[in-house]
């Protein structure tokens, strides 16, 4: 059964940082496209980072850059994502997503193909 699991959130204060991590089982991630996305309430799920199977990321969260870093371990199967000066309107329950392989890096939530439960930030003020 393929699963990915979601770890790391968690209560910060502002410019605090958090890491998530992203772990599958079931499947190795090697070949796959690995992406984070946030929501926050009321609001649609947005893509922030994407990391191809070769290792290169793409953006799609204006907000984030500078801020945030995704990076995978594929020794530990394990894609991560460093959530650094954290502001409150980074709160959002983030979740990954794993896109099949041979397929790029994408910011839209119905191109995935296995989703976490997610992992719940909250940054105070």
């Amino acid at each position: 059964q393929l699963q990915l699991v979601e770890s790391g959130g968690g209560l910060v204060q502002t410019g605090g940082s958090l890491i998530l991590s992203c772990a599958a089982s079931g499947f190795t991630l090697d070949y796959y496209t690995i992406a984070w996305f946030r929501q926050a309430p009321g609001k649609e799920r947005e893509g922030v980072l994407c990391i191809s199977s070769g290792g290169g990321s793409t953006n799609y969260a204006d907000s984030v850059k500078g801020r945030f870093t995704i990076s995978r371990d594929n020794a530990k199967n394990t894609v991560y994502l460093q959530m650094n000066s954290l502001k409150p309107e980074d709160t959002a329950k983030y979740y990954c997503a794993a896109r099949a392989p041979g397929y790029y890096c994408s910011g839209y939530v119905g191109e995935y193909d296995y989703w976490g439960q997610g992992t719940q930030v909250t940054v105070s003020s």
